[in-house]
């Protein structure tokens, strides 16, 4: 079937959207309706929802997506889902190695801020994401967040610098 012009193309916004999802914080991950049993370590977080990152600027940007993330800033893994459920891309990390997944490509690094600055091209707050969701008020450079609402489910983190300025909304499974 032919596509009309102007029809969404699940592919191209995909590919268009990753470096966006990956500043949104750089760990984050949602999963597909067919998935394999998973054992969180009893120390380990996990938390899913649904993120939205805004970018401001010449070219503004916005995404949207379902995560699931499980671990902390030494071992883990995000996944990230379409709205109908199927895995858009998975980030594993562990002491030594990082991969992030999409589609068909594997990216590869000994680190997941070595990945997230691979693949993103500016580093990630990754050690402070997990600190607000947790409800500490941990300082990013760049980064401002509020953390005013987090009882309710809901996390907004601001970039101010570098440009472009962005902004991350989080809003979590109860």
């Amino acid at each position: 079937m032919p596509r009309l012009p102007g029809a969404w193309n699940p592919a191209a916004m995909a590919r268009a959207m990753l470096p966006w999802l990956f500043l949104m914080l750089a760990p984050w991950a949602l999963w597909g309706c067919a998935q394999p049993q998973r054992t969180t370590p009893p120390q380990a977080h996990h938390w899913s929802g649904r993120l939205a990152l805004q970018v401001e600027g010449e070219a503004a940007r916005s995404f949207s997506a379902g995560f699931e993330l499980q671990g902390d800033t030494t071992r883990g893994e995000l996944t990230l889902y379409t709205p109908l459920g199927s895995v858009l891309a998975r980030l594993q990390w562990q002491p030594g190695h990082a991969s992030l997944q999409f589609g068909n490509t594997m990216q590869t690094a000994p680190s997941l801020d070595g990945l997230l600055l691979q693949a993103t091209g500016t580093p990630i707050p990754v050690a402070a994401l997990f600190d607000w969701l947790s409800g500490q008020h941990t300082s990013a450079e760049g980064w401002q967040a509020d953390l005013g609402s987090l009882d309710q489910g809901r996390l907004v983190a601001h970039r101010h610098t570098p440009e472009p300025r962005a902004t991350l909304r989080i809003a979590l499974d109860r």
